[in-house]
């Protein structure tokens, strides 16, 4: 096949203002978002190949813009409309019963070599399919949660509420986890032991019928963190925004991790402890994973289930 030739069900994505084949679109090497992670990104997710809540996305997404001061050439209108363009494009190739995400990834652009060149934003909106197989047990088994020796990075040096490129410290804490636990989920602590966030994901707890997780300025306020807040108010379950330690997480009746993809899934233990005794997902928990599914118009978790291998 000639070099850079459409490949079969090759996807289309959004770059610099055209409609063109990924394996068309290359990034320079001079790009500031490869050079130093210097972008910003935002993702929703497709229930039956609809984004969901896909302008709240837009709208962290140029507030992460502003924070980093990147322009990125266009309004959140043209924004919105190219990011549904892509997914009616891209979620026909997908094979029965899958969904995806959809990606705007803005860089400062290309590193100018004149002296008080701005460069031009590069912008980048993409799709790809969400891993429900490789994730399909956590809904049947629970999250195992480790808390890495790695401390989330403090908002007096970078904001954890702009959802930028630069995703190491998360990465290192994952990493770590990984190493001693094969399968489980990284939730970092802060510099004084209280839970903050993983690499994509809120926590919550559950105590005596209360909901509970960290405050917003210590973490990147998910879209899904805040509509389980909403839900929460609406069920008439009490929810607050505070501190919690280890010691808040081992005492817990439930928890939870929330993320774009995951939506709501159940937590079964956090550094080895097990939560109630391991049994999943708890009836708050069950009461929120039902309205998070009427509210996006599927029932998420039998999606996932129903990529179980056959008899697992």
């Amino acid at each position: 096949m000639p070099e850079n030739e459409p490949q079969a069900n090759d996807p289309i994505v959004f770059f610099n203002g055209e409609l063109k084949p990924e394996s068309q679109v290359g990034i320079s090497i001079r790009d500031r978002g490869y050079l130093y992670g210097d972008a910003v990104f935002d993702a929703t997710r497709t229930f039956n190949g609809t984004p969901f809540k896909l302008k709240e996305h837009i709208h962290r997404l140029y507030d992460s813009l502003r924070y980093l001061r990147i322009d990125p050439g266009m309004d959140p209108d043209a924004m919105e409309r190219w990011s549904r363009e892509v997914v009616s494009l891209n979620y026909p190739l997908l094979p029965p019963n899958q969904d995806m995400w959809v990606m705007q990834r803005i860089s400062r652009g290309v590193e100018s070599s004149q002296p008080g060149e701005s460069p031009r934003a590069t912008v980048l909106i993409e799709s790809h399919a969400i891993p429900f197989a490789s994730r399909a047990p956590l809904y049947r088994d629970g999250v195992k949660v480790r808390t890495p020796s790695v401390p989330r990075v403090p908002p007096r040096f970078v904001s954890p509420r702009a959802k930028t490129h630069n995703y190491l410290n998360l990465v290192l804490g994952e990493l770590e986890v990984q190493g001693v636990d094969p399968g489980s989920w990284a939730v970092l602590l802060d510099e004084n032991g209280n839970l903050t966030e993983g690499k994509g994901s809120n926590i919550f707890l559950v105590k005596d019928g209360e909901l509970r997780t960290p405050k917003g300025q210590y973490v990147l306020e998910g879209i899904t963190r805040g509509t389980v807040l909403d839900l929460a108010a609406g069920l008439g379950i009490p929810a607050v925004e505070r501190d919690l330690d280890l010691f808040d997480a081992y005492t817990a009746d439930e928890a939870f991790l929330t993320s774009t993809s995951l939506c709501i899934c159940p937590v079964s233990s956090v550094n080895g402890a097990s939560i109630d005794d391991g049994r999943v997902p708890g009836p708050i928990t069950e009461r929120l994973m039902g309205a998070f599914s009427d509210l996006a118009g599927m029932d998420y978790v039998s999606q996932y289930l129903s990529h179980l291998p056959e008899g697992a």
